[in-house]
């Protein structure tokens, strides 16, 4: 069944009643993304192909009763920490917080009901900007401090899709927010054909549980070297042990930076569709996600979720930073702000 369209429409309950949303976001070019406030979830984006056909590029659902069950994270707000906790545990201010282990022995992003599960209170600044805004409460999955948490999405006239995200908090706490879309740019099919560029000289090497081991490994000479444009498919199913641990693609890249501000990090393109995607960010890291797990047993919008038939591009701080020194720090501060933003710029070739 089609979404109705509308700004915004009455999507549903949870199941424990709380109502949810699902707000239109349109542009001058005719692009169109759909958000739910459960989870903040991308529900659709919609952005022309080299002939101008508009085309849905994210997996998803039509239903809320779909996302209620546990997909794969589909489109998500992904918090208090998005990615892998080693041992679901860290120390911070000499205390040992103990966090739901629900990835084998690790805890992964933000636990059992993280901020994929949450219902999200909505405001509406424009056609094209929509703010979702969360108290997390001292305590929520095992994290410490009340934090109060804001994401704002926007589609812009140059078919950008941007994510600010803001956040706060009355005692020093981890915080590591992401988006979890899953993107197919020919909108069906496997991703294998789609070429990707990385910008990044190294990546976070992870042991059989997908936890980083601290190495910073250089890309050269191996199936992580995204430095110019390759095919996903081209090198995933290598016999290397990197790719035999996350069943493909499913790691850490260290984004080559020169700054603070937005910088590029990835480009995608499908030569079928001739739609690309490039993701600009403020974070230092990037996960490339495959879509390894998705196994048939999903199917939304017309479509059937196989094995690689969409990848993430996870703009974030690195997994396990909590208990690895020398990764680039997750510490909140009280009192002090969080703020990074990523943008997905849509175009054609």
């Amino acid at each position: 069944m089609e979404i109705p369209k509308a700004p915004k429409i009455f999507w549903g309950k949870t199941r424990d009643g709380e109502s949810v949303d699902l707000h239109a976001l349109t542009n001058s070019k005719g692009s169109e993304a759909r958000i739910a406030t459960y989870g903040g979830v991308v529900v659709s984006l919609k952005v022309p192909d080299r002939s101008g056909r508009m085309g849905d590029v994210v997996a998803g659902f039509n239903d809320l009763e779909s996302y209620l069950k546990p997909p794969p994270y589909f489109g998500a707000i992904i918090g208090r920490y998005g990615n892998r906790i080693g041992k679901a545990r860290f120390s911070l201010d000499g205390g040992e917080y103990t966090l739901a282990k629900n990835d084998g022995e690790n805890s992964l992003h933000g636990g059992n009901r993280g901020f994929d599960k949450r219902v999200w209170t909505a405001r509406s600044l424009s056609s094209q900007t929509l703010e979702l805004s969360y108290l997390s409460r001292d305590g929520e999955e095992g994290y410490p401090g009340n934090l109060w948490a804001t994401v704002t999405y926007t589609l812009t006239d140059a078919n950008e899709f941007m994510i600010e995200y803001f956040a706060t908090t009355d005692k020093d706490t981890v915080i590591n927010l992401t988006n979890h879309t899953y993107f197919n740019l020919a909108g069906d099919g496997d991703i294998l054909g789609q070429r990707v560029v990385i910008n990044a000289d190294w990546f976070t090497p992870v042991d059989e549980g997908l936890i980083p081991t601290g190495e910073l490994r250089s890309v050269a000479a191996t199936p992580f070297d995204f430095r110019t444009a390759t095919s996903i498919g081209q090198r995933i199913d290598q016999n290397d042990q990197q790719l035999i641990f996350g069943h493909g693609y499913d790691h850490n890249w260290v984004l080559n930076r020169s700054g603070s501000g937005l910088e590029t990090a990835a480009k995608v393109l499908d030569p079928k569709s001739g739609r690309v995607i490039e993701v600009l960010t403020t974070e230092p890291g990037l996960q490339f996600y495959t879509g390894n797990f998705l196994d048939g047993t999903l199917a939304g919008k017309g479509r059937v979720y196989t094995r690689r038939s969409a990848f993430c591009m996870e703009t974030q701080h690195f997994p396990d930073s909590p208990n690895k020194p020398s990764f680039p720090s997750t510490l909140l501060k009280r009192g002090a702000e969080y703020r990074t933003t990523t943008v997905y710029r849509f175009s054609t070739i």
